[in-house]
């Protein structure tokens, strides 16, 4: 892959080791001639990462959202190192960043795309989401009503605690704590679970790339609230919908050669359980 040579790094400084991590990391890019930019503030402006070749972030996986927009935009890859707990996004830990942070500036490295929503309520601009568009009561205290439209056909009205609509990188987030699906990274679907639905028969459905969904507040004398990874907030217009598809544009990120998915997966979720090869009985 491409060498990177100029690099932007975002350092969680609440994290614990972030900043002596960052430290051996800037020292190493300074030796390989590496021009850098550090920046402890997220989300990130806009323009902040043009020219960069990557962006590398050291934090948990709320700080890679807070950087997920920016890069989209400019399509820079992110290297996101996990100085927080789960760490989904953040696939780096710290002992694999410094033994591999040479090996990456030197073009020793796989990209994965991952798809993004965008989500528009009628009078405010566009928003990016990584992980999920979530729309509830405004004081989050009673169930809404809310109407989904999947292009022109309705597909039902909910009464619910709220909505969570999620691409395959969300789909290990608030999603899966909500009973929805895991989905593949690849996979280029739209999830929509809801959050403690009135109806029990009420189950997360699964759209296909093109949809554009569209939501209507459909709840008397009540507003709702419409987070974007559960970083920003959208501000609906009263009288009209909230609209939600995927983007065309995808992020970048940066991952090792040998990284699996599943892999992953087994390891943040916990799974275990192993069957003999001959038998087939649980081990």
């Amino acid at each position: 892959m491409k060498p990177l040579s100029r690099i932007a790094f975002v350092i969680n400084t609440g994290k614990s080791g972030a900043p002596e991590l960052a430290a051996d990391l800037l020292q190493i890019a300074e030796k390989e001639g590496v021009t850098t930019l550090v920046n402890a503030q997220f989300p990130l402006a806009n323009g902040y990462l043009k020219g960069c070749d990557a962006c590398c972030v050291i934090g948990g996986d709320g700080t890679l959202l807070g950087v997920a927009a920016e890069a989209a935009r400019e399509q820079v890859p992110i290297i996101g190192v996990n100085r927080g707990s789960l760490g989904f996004l953040t696939t780096y830990s710290a002992e694999e960043a410094r033994q591999h942070f040479k090996g990456i500036l030197a073009g020793s490295y796989r990209l994965a795309y991952r798809s993004l929503l965008t989500c528009s309520a009628g009078c405010e601009c566009s928003e990016y989401a990584l992980n999920d568009v979530v729309v509830k009561d405004e004081v989050n205290s009673r169930l809404v009503r809310l109407e989904v439209f999947a292009g022109d056909e309705l597909v039902t009205q909910y009464v619910c605690d709220g909505l969570i609509f999620s691409t395959p990188t969300g789909s290990t987030a608030y999603n899966l704590s909500a009973g929805g699906p895991l989905i593949h990274p690849e996979a280029d679907v739209i999830a929509m679970t809801p959050i403690c639905p009135h109806t029990l028969s009420n189950r997360s459905i699964i759209f296909r790339p093109d949809v554009r969904l569209r939501v209507f507040n459909r709840t008397p004398r009540a507003k709702v609230q419409v987070s974007v990874d559960g970083q920003r907030t959208v501000v609906p217009c009263t009288d009209g919908p909230l609209e939600i598809g995927l983007c065309a544009g995808r992020l970048p990120l940066i991952q090792r050669a040998d990284y699996s998915h599943f892999s992953v997966v087994r390891t943040k979720l916990g799974w275990s359980g192993a069957m003999n090869a001959q038998t087939g009985a649980d081990i």
